[in-house]
């Protein structure tokens, strides 16, 4: 079959570069130029579409972890552009009484399926967690930072980065939550003003916006009441940051109902940011604020070029374009089609004021 050759020469070159003691970075365009050196027929075949499933394959066996940078190989179904590849495992296999009787906390289910798991260290990382476990009803809740250099030696281990890949699957291979862990990934604190006159609990209509110069720009509106929505709030979202700050709201401001609107850039990253937001807090009231966007549709005679690296993501291009009319969407549209963006910044005191 053809995917058999376009996976095994993928596992080859991965099995040939793996090291027994240490991670290697590649660059997945490289290991796609090789492999279109090898076969001819490489596009006939729709070779590229075959070596994405085979790339997602080796990642989904932990054999390849994704470097989570922004950067991408420019290929629809996108790719990372760099990976992890994982340390060569060795031929070492646990003892199945040692197994049992740890089998009261945990499911071994997936180290039976995949026995290249078996190593010595995350045996050693199964007994932490285990001794944990047993005490774990009279522990109080900490971060997951705390909680992760506690039990496997350094704080980053159990967070979503670069700096220990095989730390992101550990508690999905043993089965474990982090609410059995006592712990909370805490939202990071985000830059916002507050309305002079205004207070904590009179805050109603709240406005994120993507950039910092758009953010400068708000405040100046607000202040001399001249931004849409008359927000109590605004929110720096620093760009996707906000994809992680956004639950510090809820520690820091009463429990309500809030009125939440997001402008951005137009374009591939913003569309996605919003996208995100609304699907991960699907509780809030989070929409576009429809008539800044507006505003940057004015001027589309200032777009530029996509940032590199940007993946076009039709599911949120198509999510995003729904809250607009017909003829704005065929302006989006263009842009999308010529690969261009309307950047926020095309918005400042000056040209705000053209439409007031």
């Amino acid at each position: 079959m053809v995917i058999d050759i376009i996976e095994t020469r993928v596992r080859g070159f991965i099995a040939d570069i793996q090291h027994p003691k240490q991670k290697k970075k590649i660059n997945i365009n490289d290991l796609e130029i090789q492999l279109r050196r090898l076969l001819d027929d490489y596009f006939e075949m729709d070779g590229y579409a075959l070596f994405h499933r085979a790339i997602e394959a080796l990642q989904a066996e932990g054999i390849l972890i994704p470097i989570q940078n922004n950067q991408y190989n420019g290929r629809t179904p996108g790719l990372p552009l760099y990976y992890w590849v994982n340390i060569k495992v060795q031929s070492a296999k646990w003892d199945r009484l040692g197994m049992m009787k740890l089998s009261d906390q945990f499911d071994f289910s997936f180290y039976e399926r995949h026995p290249q798991w078996q190593t010595k260290d995350e045996w050693d990382r199964i007994h932490h967690l285990y001794s944990f476990l047993q005490s774990s009803q009279e522990r109080d809740i900490v971060s997951v930072e705390e909680r992760s250099l506690e039990l496997f030696g350094h704080e980053k281990f159990l967070l979503d980065g670069d700096s220990f890949p095989e730390g992101k699957g550990f508690l999905a291979r043993i089965g474990v939550s982090e609410e059995r862990l006592k712990m909370v990934n805490y939202g990071e604190p985000f830059v916002f003003w507050m309305k002079q006159g205004k207070e904590i609990n009179d805050i109603q209509r709240v406005l994120i916006v993507e950039n910092l110069s758009f953010f400068h720009t708000s405040i100046k509106l607000l202040e001399a009441n001249q931004l849409d929505y008359e927000p109590e709030l605004i929110i720096y979202g620093e760009g996707t940051k906000i994809e992680r700050s956004f639950s510090f709201f809820f520690r820091m401001f009463p429990a309500k109902n809030y009125l939440f609107y997001y402008a951005g850039d137009l374009d591939v990253a913003g569309y996605g940011i919003l996208i995100r937001l609304i699907e991960k807090y699907s509780d809030c009231c989070i929409q576009p604020a429809l008539k800044i966007y507006r505003k940057m549709l004015k001027c589309i005679d200032q777009r530029n070029e996509q940032k590199q690296g940007q993946t076009q993501n039709l599911k949120y291009r198509d999510a995003f374009f729904q809250w607009f009319t017909e003829e704005e969407q065929n302006l989006l549209m263009q842009l999308w089609q010529e690969n261009k963006r309307i950047p926020q910044e095309v918005l400042n005191i000056e040209t705000w004021r053209r439409w007031l």
